[in-house]
């Protein structure tokens, strides 16, 4: 009898074993690529089996990918969160985004509320929207916060922003900046990339690509300094705090509790300074964004 009993669970545990199954994307940004890889390296070493769909496009279509069930979880930030459900057509204050506290609280009980996606513990890291330019173009024009370049923009020196077409439509990031500090950027001053991939962008600006002196960039992005780039500033607040966390389906979460057991510690971890040396080994060391993970979660 106890022979059966060993046989029969030994039959059941492929089945037990397939049922405890997700699949994980991101954006298509380096960090996007990082904690993707973080994620789905941590689940597996829990006992998962994951699906990868990392780099699985821009904001919407990454979302989308998760509302529809194309996806279980990725990794998001509380600056885009308030904006799609603004855009969702939720009133949210606008001055909630530039608030950590209040922004994550806000986005996790609408998120949740209108959309069953449950926001997993933040990363103490603010990957917000940035404008870099190249130290010696800062120096020579004493170029240090967002109020400077729209001195300088202003004067009429040449200026070339590369960007995403995402930082250039939204309201919360090029057009924030646009308003707060008083200046307006022409198309002809802008080149549109495609993605969100601020190493393009930097690597451009430092580069002097068809004439780009300036580059959309994130608070946490390891290259800035290694291009010998300087991020300006902000000093009136004027984009939103961008902490990232998991956002999971809420069927998923409740299925597999395991996932926030396993995942809120790592998050925790992961403060500017990790995710700026962990971005700049992908995106200037040329590591892999997996590669990259796995030496950093063995240390865990």
């Amino acid at each position: 009898m106890n022979r059966l009993l060993t046989l029969s669970a030994l039959l059941l545990l492929p089945t037990a074993l397939a049922q405890k199954t997700v699949t994980v994307g991101s954006k298509i940004d380096t960090e996007g690529a990082l904690l993707c890889q973080i994620t789905k390296q941590a689940l597996e070493r829990g006992g998962f089996k994951v699906n990868d769909k990392c780099s699985t496009g821009a904001t919407n279509v990454v979302r989308k990918a998760l509302l529809q069930g194309e996806i279980d979880l990725y990794p998001e930030y509380t600056g885009s969160a308030i904006y799609l459900l603004t855009e969702a057509g939720q009133k949210i204050d606008p001055k909630v985004s530039r608030d950590a506290v209040k922004a994550y609280t806000t986005v996790k009980a609408l998120d949740l509320k209108v959309n069953k996606v449950v926001w997993l513990s933040r990363a103490p890291a603010n990957n917000t929207w940035a404008v870099a330019v190249p130290s010696k173009l800062a120096q020579a024009n004493n170029l240090k916060t967002m109020a400077d370049f729209a001195r300088y923009v202003n004067s009429g020196k040449p200026v070339k922003l590369a960007a995403s077409q995402e930082f250039v439509d939204r309201d919360d990031a090029l057009k924030a900046f646009e308003k707060a500090y008083g200046f307006k950027l022409s198309p002809a001053q802008l080149v549109i990339v495609p993605g969100g991939n601020t190493t393009q962008t930097e690597t451009a600006a430092a580069q002097g690509t068809s004439g780009v002196n300036a580059a959309m960039a994130y608070g946490t992005d390891g290259a800035i300094g290694a291009l010998g780039l300087v991020a300006l500033s902000d000093p009136k607040g004027a984009v939103a705090v961008y902490q990232p966390a998991l956002t999971v389906r809420q069927s998923v979460a409740q299925k597999y509790p395991d996932i926030a057991k396993i995942m809120n510690p790592i998050f925790a971890k992961l403060d500017a300074g990790t995710l700026a040396q962990l971005n700049g080994r992908i995106a200037v060391g040329g590591e892999s964004a997996a590669a990259v993970a796995k030496s950093w979660l063995a240390k865990r």
